[in-house]
């Protein structure tokens, strides 16, 4: 695999995982209220969606390195 192409791979892979961070980060905060109102409700489920999307992402870039590796 050539530098550039590894090196934009773990760019976007840095991205993510502070995406994921901080969708984790939210996740904590609601998770710490007693009661969640409507719109944090979705939010909540919004934001695990977005975790294991992003976590999904990952996977995918880290299995294409080995793959072309």
């Amino acid at each position: 695999m050539d530098e550039q192409l590894e090196s934009q791979m773990s760019a976007e892979i840095q991205r993510l995982l502070t995406e994921h961070q901080r969708y984790s980060s939210r996740l904590e905060t609601l998770t710490t209220k007693p009661y969640l109102s409507t719109e944090e409700q979705l939010e909540e489920v919004r934001l695990k969606k977005m975790k294991l999307y992003t976590k999904d992402l990952i996977s995918a870039i880290e299995h294409r390195a080995a793959v072309t590796a």
